[in-house]
């Protein structure tokens, strides 16, 4: 199963986009670009993708609160941070290289292609590391950034109880102030990825926990750093009592951590009291943005492994002469491994637009794409992954051939980081309806700007026939979130896949295979609009 990143492909795509416009430009020429992905790229496809299949089959080992995670991972970890391989986009004063979060994104895609497990680590350090950025006060920036963007600490995110999956108001996890400004932290949390390991020698725990008195929801959740190591050198309060056997990502430990068994884990508040979901979802959409990148990244190994299967199985005649050929010489199978590289250099190209525009400090869109990047990109991964388990028919049912594991460590991305049906929700009602500009205002704009106007006009009709639902039931377009969602991304995805040279076929390839989805999503929310939801059977009463 082996990797080779796809270098070429991805300056291709960084291309497309007005690089010259960065602040960074200046020092970050194409050359210097292709040198950074082309050294990643020995990592990726040297390292870590050989660990990939015997990850998934070793997994990881608890013992005692001790987890140890598969052979190889330790020293593969070492190697991946000694170069310096998750610190690029970080600013210069922690010890980063301070490029831009589009450059670094090639990087992410390559690590999380070559293996899922292993990338989530550095995923939710660089999300905790940004977090911490953002609202720490400068002696926790000083105490805590330079280890995690030198990777010698990993960072964690933990949100989700037994009781308080997507509905974080529920949880029940407290915050007991003491004496020295510090928070004694209680309670359990579940599904913490990466939260105990042998790796790294500290991690760094961002958690949710609500301080005693304050009010019940979301409003009175604070965000606190609960460090498994103290300053002092001690063992914080906290322990990993468990860690799940899970469809896919094997070799990911997925904790469940147990804090204040001895009276509480020390904390330290990150941010304003009660303002701790908002600061997380810092956190979120940085790991939202990166999930989507999963998705563009294992959708290029299920391409890489259908290719090279198809390319080598004899069996069967051409239509025309009887001979044999291999199976990519079939017309139908052909056709499936058009449709996956034309899905995974069109998520591509959705995914390193989003990063773009971080660096462009435009938060509005960075906003409007974060669901549909996650959303989107993921999405495609579930077709990617089954599609080439099809390819290889009979043997792509059976584990040995690899083809089972992409399809299971697929599987997970339109689940974790809020579901893709709650990334729409995310699209339909805060950043579309509740647009701070007016109700659509910020993605008319977007559309405007990405779109030929024959295309933004015809997300502006459906939009507005949207909008003119919305009220006085919301559960109207609640009922068409999901289709709304894919509408836009298959548009968006259609756009930045033109624009990246050497992608002409599979530009035309999407756009006759692909880009028609849109117009049935079209149909679907006329149609479901135009039909009260008691006549298709849902009652909210």
């Amino acid at each position: 199963m082996s990797y080779t990143a796809p270098v070429q492909r991805q300056m291709d795509t960084l291309k497309s986009l007005p690089l010259d416009k960065l602040p960074q430009r200046a020092d970050v020429d194409d050359n210097t670009i292709e040198m950074i992905l082309t050294e990643a790229s020995k990592l990726t496809g040297g390292v870590l993708a050989p660990l990939n299949r015997s990850g998934d089959q070793e997994g990881t080992k608890l013992s005692n609160g001790v987890v140890t995670t598969a052979p190889g991972f330790k020293d593969a970890y070492t190697e991946f941070r000694t170069n310096g391989w998750g610190s690029l986009p970080f600013p210069q004063q922690y010890g980063g290289q301070g490029l831009p979060w589009v450059v670094s994104f090639p990087v992410s895609e390559m690590v999380q292609a070559a293996n899922l497990s292993f990338g989530l680590g550095p995923l939710l350090t660089q999300g905790a590391a940004e977090t911490i950025d953002h609202y720490g006060t400068q002696e926790q920036k000083d105490a805590y950034l330079p280890k995690m963007v030198s990777g010698e600490w990993t960072g964690t995110m933990n949100l989700t109880e037994p009781h308080a999956g997507t509905d974080l108001g529920a949880l029940t996890t407290k915050a007991i102030r003491n004496a020295d400004g510090s928070f004694g932290i209680v309670g359990q949390k579940i599904f913490i990825t990466w939260g105990e390991h042998d790796v790294a020698d500290n991690i760094i725990h961002l958690v949710l926990a609500r301080i005693e008195g304050a009010p019940a929801g979301v409003k009175g959740i604070s965000l606190f750093i609960v460090p498994k190591i103290l300053e002092d050198g001690t063992r914080n309060d906290l322990l990993c009592t468990g860690i799940e056997e899970k469809m896919g990502i094997h070799a990911s430990p997925t904790c469940t951590m147990q804090y204040g068994d001895n009276g509480g884990a020390k904390g330290y508040l990150l941010g304003a009291e009660g303002e701790g979901l908002k600061n997380m979802f810092t956190m979120m959409n940085n790991a939202r943005l990166h999930v989507g990148l999963q998705g563009v990244g294992v959708s290029e190994r299920a391409l890489q492994m259908a290719k090279a299967y198809a390319e080598g199985r004899v069996q069967g005649t051409k239509l025309l002469d009887k001979t044999s050929v291999t199976i990519d010489k079939h017309a139908d199978v052909f056709r499936m491994l058009q449709r996956m590289e034309a899905l995974t250099a069109a998520t591509r190209a959705l995914a390193y637009q989003a990063a773009y525009l971080m660096d462009m400090k435009r938060e509005d869109y960075v906003g409007l794409l974060t669901p549909i990047v996650k959303s989107y990109c993921t999405d495609m991964a579930q077709e990617v992954t089954a599609l080439n388990t099809q390819v290889h028919g009979g043997m792509g049912f059976i584990e040995e051939s690899g083809a089972p594991q992409l399809q299971r460590d697929a599987r997970i991305l339109t689940i974790y980081e809020g579901t893709n049906g709650v990334q729409a929700m995310d699209l339909m009602f805060r950043k579309m309806l509740q647009d701070k500009a007016g109700p659509g205002v910020t993605l008319k704009q977007y559309a405007a700007e990405m779109l030929d106007s024959a295309t933004a006009t015809k997300i502006n009709e459906i939009t507005d026939l949207i909008i003119a639902n919305a009220l006085p039931d919301p559960n109207k377009v609640a009922f068409v979130a999901v289709p709304y969602q894919s509408f836009l991304a298959i548009h968006f995805a259609a756009a930045g896949l033109s624009k990246v040279a050497g992608c002409e076929k599979l530009s035309s390839f999407f756009n006759a295979h692909v880009l028609p989805d849109a117009e049935a999503h079209a149909e679907t929310i006329r149609r479901s609009l135009a039909t009260p939801l008691v006549d298709m059977g849902f009652d909210p009463n």
